[in-house]
């Protein structure tokens, strides 16, 4: 995963991969773009999004779906936050944040470490912290109480066993703990890629 991350909200992500579902699987990022009555520079960063995580491959101007791709696009909500909390923390920045917060005293971190860290880990862009920030909320990796500016880790329970011999069925995706933040199942209502505000 490279160390930018564009400027495109989970939501932003989402709704071009479901538009790409409707479109089988495949189909030129232009057209696309035209389906959204969007400027093709207009769903760039949620096209990088989706390739940084895996779930996409973009091969002359044409998007695919990859097997992860294809399995998010398939899956709950519940799931779908699942497997992009797994996709995120195979980045160096996110499983830095991650481990951080899982050793920080009560699980929990100040903004000012949360920034020291992310300055560390990934290269300087314009309103990268709000965005990083965005992410790991709405996939769950941790809760931000912007008044206290204080990081708190949300630790998920293991798979439970329902397949004989104790072991998870294959294709189990980790449960969540139930949301408590912004950006849950309304927001995946809104499918509808729109340009990052200025």
């Amino acid at each position: 995963m490279p160390t930018t991350y564009p400027k495109s909200s989970p939501t932003e992500m989402m709704g071009l991969l479901v538009l790409l579902k409707d479109h089988k699987g495949a189909d030129d990022l232009a057209r696309l773009a035209d389906d959204l009555d969007l400027e093709i520079d207009e769903i760039l960063p949620s096209s990088d999004w989706a390739e940084a995580l895996g779930l996409v491959k973009v091969e002359d101007g044409r998007m695919t779906f990859t097997p992860t791709g294809q399995a998010l696009v398939a899956a709950t909500i519940r799931e779908r936050k699942n497997i992009l909390r797994q996709q995120l923390i195979r980045s160096t920045l996110f499983s830095t944040l991650s481990r951080s917060l899982e050793t920080a005293p009560g699980g929990r971190m100040h903004q000012q470490e949360f920034s020291r860290l992310i300055a560390l880990t990934a290269a300087p862009a314009d309103e990268a912290e709000q965005n990083i920030i965005n992410w790991g909320r709405y996939t769950e990796l941790f809760r931000y109480d912007p008044d206290e500016r204080i990081f708190t880790i949300i630790r998920h329970r293991p798979p439970r066993s329902t397949a004989p011999g104790g072991r998870p069925p294959t294709g189990a995706v980790t449960p969540a703990s139930p949301p408590s933040e912004p950006g849950s199942a309304a927001d995946e209502r809104s499918l509808r890629v729109a340009p990052a505000p200025a």
